[in-house]
């Protein structure tokens, strides 16, 4: 039996959340590798006030997640395969030894301000919960306007989709879903259209750095976002760190992928618990799941300990 470990994307983020990791050499190491990267003390991005900015929650999710994982292996715990949700992927892409740290700081920096300048206003995410991915998209076909674009985003789990687009577009989307039977459809805390083809720019961007930086080959295998399959070479996880912005993230096919790679704990990086909720909802009996942002390193290091 092996391990996942598991980076959440932006949605997840708290008010504290680096201040709140746990404290470990490997964690103190790379807060400070980050703050050095940025020219600026990475802690002052997690105030409330600095988390409404997406360039501060994107940097902040990838540097927490990084700490953490890097904490764990010091510790001994060994992923066989790792993924991450949208900007998450980064920190799985560092951790599987693709890119450096500053490597990813660069890169997530150049997304997170991209975006925030394309759409500062009137776009985000929401979620809508007790409909299929099919049932959402023919929704979709039938809102989405050049004037109010609405997109299928992530398709967290087979009855949880994510919609990405204009403010417009999306609470036409949740008000007819709210009729029609789900049993959730509300705004994400997510003020960019995330994983649609509103970002193509962004994307395009991103291949470019991606081009003239040095990657190596991963260590261990990154499950991707876009066709959800498990990658084993730097191009191919570079393609997916560029194009997931504007695609949807196919997450439930991949935690499906690392199942059947015979992972048997997913080990969640702070902040936050939905992937592990996702994970235990998907496979109940198949799969222990565990978020470190919900509990304490010493909790982590027992439990994997049994899938050592």
């Amino acid at each position: 039996m092996s391990i996942a470990f598991l980076f959440p994307g932006q949605g997840s983020q708290l008010p504290g959340m680096l201040h709140s990791l746990p404290g470990h050499p490997a964690i103190t190491r790379t807060l400070d590798e980050a703050s050095n990267s940025l020219h600026q003390d990475i802690r002052e991005l997690d105030s409330a006030e600095a988390l409404q900015s997406t360039v501060s929650v994107q940097l902040a999710l990838l540097t927490a997640g990084v700490a953490t994982a890097r904490a764990l292996a010091e510790e001994g715990v060994r992923a066989e395969a790792v993924a991450g949700l949208s900007v998450g992927a980064f920190a799985a892409a560092v951790h599987s030894g693709v890119l450096t740290f500053p490597q990813s700081i660069q890169l997530v920096r150049q997304r997170a301000e991209m975006m925030r300048d394309l759409y500062p206003t009137g776009y985000g995410l929401a979620v809508i919960v007790g409909m299929t991915e099919e049932q959402v998209s023919a929704l979709v076909k039938k809102v989405h306007t050049p004037e109010a674009p609405v997109y299928v985003g992530n398709i967290n789990a087979p009855r949880q989709i994510v919609i990405a687009g204009s403010d417009a577009g999306m609470e036409r989307m949740l008000e007819i879903a709210r009729v029609v039977g789900a049993r959730k459809a509300e705004r994400l805390q997510v003020s960019v259209p995330s994983h649609c083809p509103l970002l193509e720019p962004v994307a395009v961007a991103l291949r470019a750095t991606l081009a003239g930086m040095t990657l190596e080959q991963p260590r261990l295998i990154y499950v991707g976002n876009v066709k959800a399959r498990a990658l084993r070479a730097a191009a191919q996880v570079a393609e997916d760190l560029a194009s997931n912005i504007a695609h949807p993230v196919r997450w439930h096919d991949a935690t499906t992928v690392l199942k059947e790679l015979g992972c048997r704990l997913f080990l969640e990086m702070p902040p936050g618990h939905v992937l592990s909720d996702l994970a235990r909802e998907s496979f109940p009996e198949e799969v222990k799941t565990f978020a470190l942002g919900q509990s304490t390193l010493k909790g982590a290091l027992h439990v994997a300990a049994r899938f050592a």
